[in-house]
């Protein structure tokens, strides 16, 4: 496990964000475990993988704790929020078109979305991972 304390933009409060190793390297079929830790009693995480040209992905999202949802990419992974703090990533059998870069965020909960439409949703949920995720973190995937 890594500890750093992260401050990612000017005038945002230091945090303490843990991560299990940063670099990964699984034979295709493993099971891959990745988890996400955050400090900040934030109720929003997100998981997110970046391919070369594509920009952030989605994966799975969750509003609080066993509250998960599907995000644009969901197949082949799943997650686990026992607990606030913890947003967990699993990979079932690894495979090569798995290979990446993963990124966890979290965020406060700054609106309530229960009058929102779907689409609304949507949009918001980006606008909010992208624009207040507080904790960031990176992990490098390779299946060979």
């Amino acid at each position: 496990m890594t500890s750093q304390t992260v401050n990612p933009q000017p005038g945002l409060v230091d945090m303490k964000v843990t991560q299990s190793s940063r670099y990964l390297i699984k034979r295709t079929g493993e099971k891959v475990f990745l988890e996400c830790v955050q400090d900040m009693d934030h109720e929003r995480m997100f998981w997110y993988r970046q391919d070369p040209g594509l920009g952030l992905r989605l994966i799975y999202f969750s509003y609080d704790v066993k509250v998960n949802e599907k995000g644009d990419i969901p197949e082949g992974y799943s997650v686990s929020r026992e607990k606030k703090e913890r947003f967990s990533l699993i990979l079932g059998s690894a495979s090569t078109n798995q290979t990446s870069m993963y990124l966890c965020a979290s965020s406060l909960s700054t609106a309530q979305h229960s009058h929102i439409l779907s689409a609304q949703k949507e949009q918001i949920k980006r606008e909010e991972a992208l624009t207040q995720g507080r904790c960031w973190l990176q992990w490098h995937i390779r299946a060979k």
